[in-house]
């Protein structure tokens, strides 16, 4: 029997988390399942990694009544990129419920599409605010039949200020909803939204069991504002990582780091907010499947990724918020590896490091950018290029399908064949740079499943 056998989770949600491997409760999982499976509210405090998703996951699954079409749990998750994760979840754990539907709504999306599902119905909403809100206004989302909401890192979605469209959300849900919130911190912006819409919630702070220092070696590099590019590129080339964030404060400065580090022959791509869904997906999905080394982007864009194994993080620029710098180095050295992350600190920056080097118990070493050289013979490349099919989920494909084809029909070794994502209507296929002629000839000549693919190189 698995843990969550024993705390009477629904015999099919634990079939399916059994059948991915999931048997234990996350201390998060076993603080707070007890409490919100019998309804009550729930303030819980964890981080990223700690297994949080499927703390309120549960909940809400179990809430639905699949007679009922209509809305009975929302989800709010402050980035498009973690709402598709957390729908992902959503869907894994409910995978042997039957006629259970998940609607994903989130901003820089098709409206088009998301109204025809509204039409169908669904009974979980995963979404961002600013998505949700304008559904709820134009009166396609009714949200009167809630039975559990969710707001996941709520510290985040405020800081993004989203506390006005949560507002406008939340005064069309019934008074007698349950509620879970989920945050990193707990801001005095985050108590306000506790106090609006908790009601004798059961608090759960599970840090301290998640406590373990992370394997980070900091440095700083003493520049100024106009060698900082060269300081940069220097960095890259000195410590060759196999993978790297970059951090800046504006999208003007990702825009300009993006174009000269490509200019100077690394492969790097940028995240802001200002781009589209689809190329934001292109460039998460490249750095992910080790496609390109170097990704560059502001904190709002960086939010809520889960990209696992980054080799190095550098701050660019540095951050105004302590905080923001924990969030930005904490994407290194995650599930006990080990990273490294380096700060660019110029002059007018002294202010601001001084808060950030206050928060640690050990000294940030500074040290002189002059003793670093750009070598351009020593820029890293990427291991594997990265397909984008033009067929999904919809489409019946699976991994194994594209595994198969490459291997047997492609004739291209299995250890040739990287990271392989099958969305909705899409697919994303990492291949050794040896193989890709052989790969783009399968797709251009041969079938899958029966089915001619278009694809591209990214």
């Amino acid at each position: 029997m698995s843990d969550f056998e024993g705390l009477a989770v629904h015999a099919d949600i634990a079939r399916a988390l059994k059948d991915n491997g999931i048997h234990t409760l996350s201390p998060v999982q076993k603080a707070s399942l007890p409490a919100s499976l019998t309804g009550q509210d729930v303030m819980a405090q964890a981080q990223t990694g700690s297994g949080k998703t499927l703390a309120f996951a549960i909940p809400c699954i179990q809430a639905v009544d699949t007679r009922e079409p209509h809305p009975q749990a929302l989800i709010l998750c402050p980035t498009r990129e973690l709402a598709e994760q957390v729908a992902e979840q959503v869907r894994m754990a409910a995978r042997y419920i039957p006629n259970l539907k998940v609607l994903t709504l989130c901003g820089g999306q098709p409206m088009g599409p998301q109204i025809q599902s509204l039409k169908h119905g669904g009974h979980i909403i995963v979404g961002t605010p600013g998505r949700i809100m304008d559904h709820v206004q134009r009166r396609r989302l009714i949200l009167n039949t809630l039975k559990c909401r969710v707001l996941d890192e709520a510290d985040r979605m405020l800081d993004m200020g989203f506390e006005d469209d949560l507002a406008v959300i939340f005064a069309k849900v019934p008074d007698t909803v349950q509620t879970l919130l989920m945050s990193a911190t707990y801001t005095p912006a985050v108590e306000a939204v506790a106090q609006a819409y908790l009601r004798d919630a059961v608090q759960v702070d599970v840090t301290a069991e998640q406590s373990h220092t992370p394997d980070i070696e900091q440095v700083a590099y003493e520049t100024l504002p106009h060698t900082r590019l060269q300081t940069l590129k220097a960095v890259l080339t000195h410590y060759q990582p196999a993978s790297a964030i970059v951090f800046c404060n504006t999208r003007k400065d990702v825009m300009e780091v993006v174009d000269e580090l490509i200019d100077e022959g690394f492969n790097a791509g940028g995240l802001q907010g200002e781009m589209e869904q689809q190329a934001r997906t292109d460039v998460l999905m490249r750095f992910s499947s080790d496609a390109m080394n170097v990704l560059v982007a502001t904190d709002v864009a960086a939010r809520g990724l889960d990209i696992e194994d980054v080799a190095c993080v550098i701050n660019y620029t540095v951050s105004e918020e302590p905080e923001a710098h924990v969030h930005r180095i904490g994407r290194t050295a995650r599930a006990g590896k080990q990273g490294i992350a380096i700060t660019l600190l110029t002059p007018p920056d002294v202010g601001h490091w001084k808060k950030i080097t206050a928060m640690f118990t050990t000294a940030i070493p500074e040290k002189g950018a002059q003793a670093l050289r750009f070598h351009k013979n020593r820029i890293v490349q990427p291991d594997y290029n990265c397909i984008v099919l033009n067929a999904g989920k919809k489409q019946k494909l699976r991994p194994g399908d594209l595994v198969g084809a490459l291997t047997k029909d492609a004739d291209i070794p299995g250890e040739d064949i990287g990271n392989i994502k099958v969305q909705s209507s899409q697919s994303y296929v990492a291949i050794k740079l040896r193989s890709v002629k052989r790969a783009m000839k399968l797709f251009r000549e041969g079938k899958i499943k029966g089915k001619r693919i278009r694809a591209k190189c990214l």
